[in-house]
C-alpha cells in the first residue's frame, strides 16, 4: 500500500483538503467572539447599553444558529429579558441570526454548481475560481470594523457559504478520483479531518486572550483569507484529475502525465485501461441529470440512500450536543467550559484520525454501524443524565462522559463516510450530479436543525435526546438493511449490491456502466 503513496500525491491531497480546512474554519469562527461581535454591533447601530441582557438571552452561540443556553438547564427565566425594550434587541438578535444562518443559505445555493464547476473548468480551475469567493468573504468580514459590520459580516459569511457550498462537492470529488483504490477510503476522510481541524483552530485563536477580543475579532474573521491564498499558490503544483482529462476531455497523454506524476511510476496502463472502459461506457450512455437520479430505476437505490446517509449526519443531534456541551460543563461545575468545549473539538479531531486508519481495514459499512449504534446509546444516557439533574448532582458527569463518547462514535463513522462513500456509489456520468444533490441536502439538513432546534429543545425539555435516539435508531436500522459495503469494489459490484438489497434480481442495462474510480478487476 505505501508504494503508493508518493510525494505528489501527498502535496496534492493536502493542498485539496486546504479547502475542507477553510470550510471548518468558517463553520467554528463565528462561535467564540459572539458577544463580542453583539457588544459591536449595538455600537454601531447606537443603542442603549441596558439592551445587553435582553440580547446576550435571545443571541446565538453556536455555528449552527442556537440559543445561548437550553431552556432546561436555566429553569428560572430572568425576568429582566421581558422587561428590557424589545426592539432594539430583536434587531441586534435579527442581524446576529443572519450572521450565523447566512453562511448554510450560501452553502445551500452553491452546493448544487460543485460538481458542474468541476466539469466546466477542470477540479483545480474550478478549486481556483472558489478561492475567489473565499478571499472576497475573508476581506469583507476582516474589514468590517471599518464599515457598516453587521452588513459586511452578513455577506461575508454568505460569501464564504457559497465557498464552502462548491468545496462540499469539488474537494470528495477531486481526492476519490486522484486516489489510489487502496487508498480511496482513507484519502476520502482527509476532507472530514481537515473540517474538524478548521473548527478546532476557529475554538482555540478565538479564545478571548488570543482574537476573540474587541481588538482583534475582525482579524479573526477574515483570517480564513491565509489558508485560501495559500491554497491557491499550491494548485498550480497539483496535476488535474487523471479521469477529467481521459473521460471528459479524451485527453489520453495528459492523463497519462499526471497519472505518472500521482503514482511515481513509468507504467500507468492498468489505470488507463480502467479509465478507457469507463469512457467507453459514459459515451454510450445519456449525460444524467439530477432528475434522472430519481426517474431512472438504476439510480433511484444510490441516490435515495446517499442522501439518507447525509440526512442521518446531519440530523443525528450532533450540532446540539455541540451546542449543549459548554451549558452541561458548566453544570458539572467546570470554572471554564470553554476549554471543555475545546476538548471535544479535539476528540473531534482524534477520532477523525482514527476513522482515516480503520476505513480501510473495517470498511465504511461497518464503521457507520458501529458509529450510529455508538451514538444511539451516548443519547440515552445522555437524556437520563440531563432529565435526573435535579435529583442527582452527579448525572451532569454521566451527560458529559456522553458528550465525548458521541462526538468519538460520530466521527468514526457517520461524520466522515457520508462525504466520500457517495462518490463510490456512482460512476463518472452521474457522479457529479449526485454528489451536487448529496451535499445540498447536507447543507438543508443543517438549515433546518438550526431553525427547528430552539423549538423542540423547548417542547421536549430534558427529553430532547430521546428524540434523537430515536432518530439514529432509525437510521441505524435503515444503514443496516439498505446500504451496501464499498470497500475496494468496482462500480459494476456496488450496483449488484444495490439491486440485491433493492430485491431486483433483474440486471438492468445500465448495470454494465464503467468500473469506478479505479477499482481493480474482479478475477
Amino acid at each position: 500500500m505505501t508504494d503508493q503513496i508518493t510525494g505528489t500525491l501527498v502535496f496534492t491531497v493536502l493542498t485539496a483538503v486546504l479547502g475542507s480546512f477553510q470550510f471548518g474554519y468558517d463553520l467554528g469562527v463565528i462561535n467564540a467572539p459572539q458577544q463580542v461581535i453583539i457588544a459591536h454591533y449595538r455600537y454601531v447601530l447606537d443603542m442603549p447599553l441596558d439592551d445587553q441582557k435582553a440580547i446576550n438571552n435571545d443571541a446565538i452561540d453556536s455555528t449552527e444558529g442556537l440559543p445561548t443556553k437550553p431552556h432546561f438547564l436555566t429553569p428560572t427565566p430572568t425576568p429582566l429579558a421581558e422587561e428590557e425594550p424589545v426592539t432594539s434587541s430583536g434587531l441586534v438578535t435579527m442581524y446576529w441570526s443572519l450572521s450565523v444562518s447566512s453562511f448554510a443559505v450560501g452553502g445551500m445555493i452553491a452546493s448544487f454548481f460543485g460538481g458542474w464547476l468541476g466539469d466546466q473548468l477542470g477540479r483545480i480551475k474550478a478549486m481556483l475560481v472558489a478561492n475567489i469567493l473565499s478571499l472576497t468573504g475573508a476581506l469583507l468580514m476582516g474589514f468590517s470594523k471599518l464599515g457598516p459590520s453587521h452588513i459586511l459580516i452578513i455577506s461575508g459569511r454568505g460569501i464564504s457559504g457559497l465557498y464552502c457550498g462548491l468545496i462540499s462537492g469539488l474537494v470528495p470529488m477531486y481526492i476519490g478520483e486522484i486516489a489510489p483504490t487502496t487508498l480511496r477510503g482513507a484519502i476520502g476522510a482527509l476532507h472530514q479531518l481537515a473540517t474538524v481541524t478548521g473548527i478546532l483552530v476557529s475554538q482555540i485563536i478565538g479564545l478571548d486572550f488570543i482574537l476573540g477580543n474587541h481588538e482583534l475579532w475582525h482579524i479573526l474573521l477574515g483570517l480564513s483569507a491565509v489558508p485560501a491564498v495559500l491554497q491557491s499558490l499550491m494548485l498550480f503544483f497539483c496535476p488535474e484529475s487523471p479521469r477529467y482529462l481521459y473521460i471528459k476531455l479524451d485527453e489520453e497523454n495528459k492523463a497519462k502525465q499526471s497519472l505518472k506524476r500521482l503514482r511515481g511510476s513509468a507504467d500507468v496502463t492498468k489505470d488507463i485501461t480502467e479509465m478507457r472502459k469507463e469512457r467507453e461506457e459514459a459515451l454510450s450512455e445519456q449525460k444524467v441529470s439530477m432528475i434522472q437520479l430519481f426517474t431512472n430505476s438504476s439510480y433511484r437505490q444510490p441516490t435515495l440512500v446517499a442522501l439518507m446517509l447525509h440526512m442521518a449526519q446531519q440530523f443525528s443531534g450532533i450540532n446540539g450536543i455541540f451546542y449543549y456541551s459548554t451549558s452541561i460543563f458548566q453544570t458539572a461545575g467546570i470554572s471554564q467550559p470553554v476549554y471543555a468545549t475545546i476538548g471535544v473539538g479535539a476528540i473531534n479531531t482524534v477520532f477523525t484520525v482514527l476513522s482515516v486508519f480503520l476505513v480501510e481495514k473495517a470498511g465504511r459499512r461497518s464503521l457507520f454501524l458501529i458509529g450510529m449504534s455508538g451514538m444511539f446509546v451516548s443519547a440515552i444516557f445522555m437524556s437520563v443524565g440531563l432529565v435526573l439533574l435535579d435529583k442527582f448532582t452527579w448525572m451532569s458527569y454521566v451527560a458529559m462522559v456522553a458528550i465525548f463518547l458521541f462526538v468519538s462514535f460520530f466521527e468514526i463513522g457517520p461524520g466522515p463516510i457520508p462525504w466520500f462513500m457517495v462518490a463510490e456509489f456512482f460512476s463518472q456520468g452521474p457522479r457529479p450530479a449526485a454528489l451536487a444533490i448529496a451535499a445540498f441536502s447536507n447543507w438543508t439538513c443543517n438549515f433546518i436543525v438550526a431553525l427547528c432546534f430552539p423549538y423542540i429543545a423547548d417542547f421536549c425539555g430534558p427529553y430532547v435526546f430521546f428524540l434523537f435516539a430515536g432518530v439514529v435508531l432509525g437510521f441505524t436500522l435503515f444503514t443496516f438493511f439498505k446500504v451496501p459495503e464499498t470497500k475496494g469494489k468496482s462500480f459494476e459490484e456496488i450496483a449488484a449490491e444495490f439491486r440485491k438489497k433493492g430485491g431486483s434480481a433483474k440486471t438492468p442495462k445500465a448495470a454494465t456502466e464503467m468500473k469506478f474510480l479505479g477499482a481493480t478487476e474482479t478475477e
